[in-house]
């Protein structure tokens, strides 16, 4: 009688877990964090000013769902742009001072045209690293740090 109860109760515990873990395995996963790499240097011409592009990507862009990136009219607008995207992105040089940032992404292989500039004749960080800002989630996703030489 007693290992009857016992087994009962190890069935009812084996199912209830079976239950909740069918529950939970259609969660969506947290995207990881961001790897990002220098893909470029390029000089230009801007408002009569020279500038130094400094232009990254993002490894592995594709494991971010789209809807990360779609118009978030509902959020707080990016100055005049009331579609800004749900997800914005910012980057930072190594101490914490942000360089640039992007609010109107729209899908994530705009992942692999982030860019900041400097004025030419200053020096750049040594190093520059991102975050990702999915603010429908109040989620951020920081990248690792990357260099601003090839």
């Amino acid at each position: 009688m007693r290992i009857s109860r016992v087994l009962t109760s190890l069935i009812a515990v084996l199912l209830l877990a079976v239950a909740i873990g069918e529950r939970t395995s259609h969660a969506n996963p947290l995207s990881p964090n961001p790897v990002i790499y220098l893909t470029g240097i390029e000089a230009y011409t801007a408002n009569g000013k020279n500038w130094i592009r400094y232009s990254y990507d993002v490894f592995n862009k594709d494991a971010y769902p789209a809807d990360m990136f779609a118009a978030a009219p509902a959020l707080p607008p990016c100055g005049q742009n009331t579609k800004a995207s749900r997800t914005w992105i910012d980057l930072y040089d190594q101490s914490g001072k942000r360089l640039y940032g992007f609010c109107a992404l729209s899908k994530p292989d705009d992942l692999g045209k982030i860019w900041f500039a400097l004025e030419e004749g200053v020096i750049p960080p040594s190093w520059i690293y991102l975050e990702m800002n999915d603010r429908q989630t109040n989620t951020k996703y920081k990248s690792n740090l990357a260099e601003t030489s090839m």
